[in-house]
């Protein structure tokens, strides 16, 4: 079984309500499972997905994703809104798909949350970026005024 490339595994995802996350849809093509399929494994063990491992996504939060992807991936229009899985929400899912593809999509994943997370600890504490930051800072403090009409 061949190893999942890694741009197949990051290009997915995107940041909602704070938590860098992958969608149902995209997670089933990885899994080589029908969305259907994985949903539905994801609702009989319900108890294993709390709130911060997976949420569904709202009407407004569907209709923006939808307006930013240009051709669908999911195969046309969808019904309901897609879910949304955390870092921990896909760990979790190897223990409820359980085939040998879940566990080598599940540890691509993981190394590909842990690239990006170290990424952007190496981005907070590069010295080009706290200099940045500092000047940024900077010139954001500053108040400026027009001058006045009558000057």
């Amino acid at each position: 079984m061949a190893a999942v490339p890694a741009e197949r595994i990051e290009s997915p995802s995107f940041m909602l309500r704070g938590h860098k996350v992958m969608l149902s849809p995209d997670l089933a093509e990885l899994y080589e499972v029908e969305p259907g399929a994985l949903v539905q494994a994801v609702k009989r063990n319900i108890e294993r997905f709390p709130a911060d491992f997976m949420f569904q996504l709202s009407p407004g939060e569907f209709e923006n994703l939808k307006s930013q992807i240009v051709t669908s991936s999911w195969g046309g229009l969808r019904r309901a809104a897609p879910y949304a899985f955390t870092e921990q929400g896909v760990a979790m899912l190897s223990s409820v798909l359980r085939s040998k593809r879940a566990v080598l999509v599940n540890v691509e994943i993981m190394r590909a949350f842990v690239r990006l997370r170290q990424m952007l600890i190496a981005h907070a504490i590069s010295p080009a970026s706290s200099r940045r930051s500092r000047r940024d800072t900077t010139l954001s403090s500053r108040s400026y005024s027009r001058p006045s009409a009558s000057s």
